[in-house]
């Protein structure tokens, strides 16, 4: 019997747990690293040129790294663990590795020649600075890949620590360069890009011994076998309908950003800094519940443990439900002083806020329904269906690219905002409707629980926004003009408090199930530890 039969739960839900800490420190390291970015370029040209240059290799990232790790290989890779066949697993691995270098390696020779036929569709006025720091980053999407194949050896072994700390690297890289290397540069973000590059090498070496200590040694092999290898053509297969769906995707990336960036100076990066905040939510919590969970569902799959992965499936959704929708309703009140005490500083002024709090406001209606597609998405992955997901994107992602080019012209940043929200709920919508073709998943139970679960969420995050909403002016006119980390930061820890506080007191007054899970297991612990010896 192979370890991944025998792995405990409570060994899981321990790595899940020290997954999220990590995470969570990656994502406030991710926000340092904006702050950073804030200070030194604000929404200057420079910063939206930064901006782009980071996020064309990146547009390709979810074909060669997350995509296709987590739609096709994981499940791939745990057919074989599954097996337990050694020489066959790894003939596989080197197979892979060799197909997907020769691939992305072809990429990134192209991205880089292209660069200056591609950078001007983005109406940027830092044109030539833009197509520089392209190339300087470019590579970036090799080392992300690699780094994401190890990263599905060692999830599909349940282990994800590394995982956690690969993009801590990265963070700490990029803020280090920024200062340490931007007095020996012609401006602050070259430092940064050559950051990026250092950073992403790290992401790759952090998760070598791992996989070494998991005893898997490989190489490279002839092109013939690498892409014939009966493993390397089921990922193929796997992948193939998702090519499509992140063909529409990136196209939809280039056009809101080719949008935002003709929409006026300093767009693109009020977007930007609006997402990191997003994602400092999403990376704690629905990135590492999706990371978890998709090893862990796809042997169940495997092995037809169809209630057991009913269960998960529904406790993954409330979980979501339950961190998603308060933090939505406390960050429409509190949006702007957010804004305020992270990025406000040097070149991010107040026209800088202003594009930056209407992007938030909006990007964050739909902060549920993009949490809610990260824990959906690997539910089919798990079951090797990657046909299903890939039809709802392309569906959601040409709604998001139309309401983008009709809502940009009146509401400029706010409008591409917003089309990404609306067209998010589709994309949930349309999960939902496919999930219920395959008969083993009871979608009755899920749909009913969890619609009923997010109603009751949804009135107690409203009951508790009401006292944070009526004290809020008085304790920022009596802490204001105290400098900004007093002014705005005692003021925001006093009604996070009191909304906190207020929705905890609702969830033990409903008797909520989950609240009480968590403070049974925080007994258990505090009593375990407690216990004489």
């Amino acid at each position: 019997m192979s370890d991944e039969q025998t792995t405990e739960p409570q060994n899981l839900v321990k790595q899940g747990s020290i997954l999220s800490v990590l995470t969570l420190a990656s994502r406030v390291l991710g926000l340092m690293r904006e702050m950073v970015k804030a200070a030194l370029l604000g929404t200057t040209p420079l910063s939206d040129a930064f901006t782009v240059a980071f996020m064309v290799p990146n547009l390709f990232r979810r074909l060669f790294a997350e995509g296709s790790i987590s739609v096709a290989f994981i499940p791939t890779f745990k057919g074989y663990l599954i097996e337990g066949d050694t020489s066959k697993t790894q003939t596989f691995l080197s197979s892979f590795i060799t197909a997907l270098t020769v691939l992305v390696t072809t990429v990134v020779i192209l991205g880089i020649i292209a660069s200056p036929w591609i950078i001007p569709f983005f109406g940027l006025t830092e044109l030539d600075e833009t197509i520089l720091l392209t190339r300087i980053m470019f590579p970036y999407l090799a080392l992300i890949s690699f780094a994401a194949l190890l990263q599905g050896i060692l999830n599909s072994h349940h282990i994800f620590i590394p995982t956690g700390l690969a993009p801590i690297l990265l963070n700490i890289t990029v803020i280090g360069c920024s200062y340490l290397l931007t007095p020996l540069m012609a401006n602050p973000a070259r430092a940064m890009a050559v950051g990026v590059m250092i950073g992403g090498t790290l992401q790759v070496l952090i998760q070598v011994p791992g996989v070494l200590r998991k005893g898997h040694r490989f190489g490279y092999t002839g092109l013939k076998q690498a892409f014939t290898n009966p493993g390397t053509r089921t990922v193929f297969r796997l992948v193939g309908p998702t090519i499509i769906g992140m063909a529409a995707y990136q196209l939809n990336d280039l056009v809101s950003t080719a949008l935002a960036g003709n929409a006026g100076p300093g767009v693109v990066s009020s977007l930007q800094y609006s997402l990191r905040l997003q994602e400092l939510i999403l990376g704690v919590f629905a990135v590492s519940l999706g990371t978890v969970l998709l090893p862990d569902l796809a042997g169940q799959a495997k092995r037809n443990q169809w209630g057991e992965f009913n269960r998960r499936l529904v406790m993954a959704i409330d979980i979501i439900a339950l961190i998603t929708i308060p933090i939505t309703f406390f960050s429409l009140i509190q949006g702007e002083y957010i804004i305020r005490l992270l990025f406000q500083s040097r070149s991010f002024d107040e026209s800088s806020v202003a594009l930056t709090k209407e992007a938030f406001t909006f990007h964050m209606l739909g902060l549920f329904f993009i949490a809610l597609n990260r824990i959906l998405a690997p539910a089919f992955y798990a079951q090797s269906n990657s046909k299903s997901p890939t039809i709802a994107g392309v569906f959601s992602f040409f709604i998001n690219m139309i309401l983008a080019a009709l809502l940009v012209g009146p509401m400029k940043g706010g409008g591409v905002a917003l089309a990404l929200s609306i067209a998010s709920g589709v994309n949930t919508v349309l999960l939902f409707i496919f999930m219920r073709r395959t008969p083993q998943i009871d979608m009755g139970h899920i749909v009913g629980s969890s619609v009923r679960y997010t109603g009751k969420l949804l009135a107690f995050s409203a009951l508790a926004s009401i006292p944070v909403y009526f004290v809020s002016p008085a304790l920022y006119r009596l802490f204001a003009g105290k400098g900004r980390l007093i002014s705005y930061g005692i003021p925001l820890t006093l009604t996070t408090i009191l909304f906190g506080v207020t929705g905890l007191i609702l969830l033990w007054i409903s008797r909520d199930a989950l609240l009480k899970m968590v403070t049974q297991r925080l007994n258990q612990r505090l009593g375990k530890h407690g216990a004489p010896h």
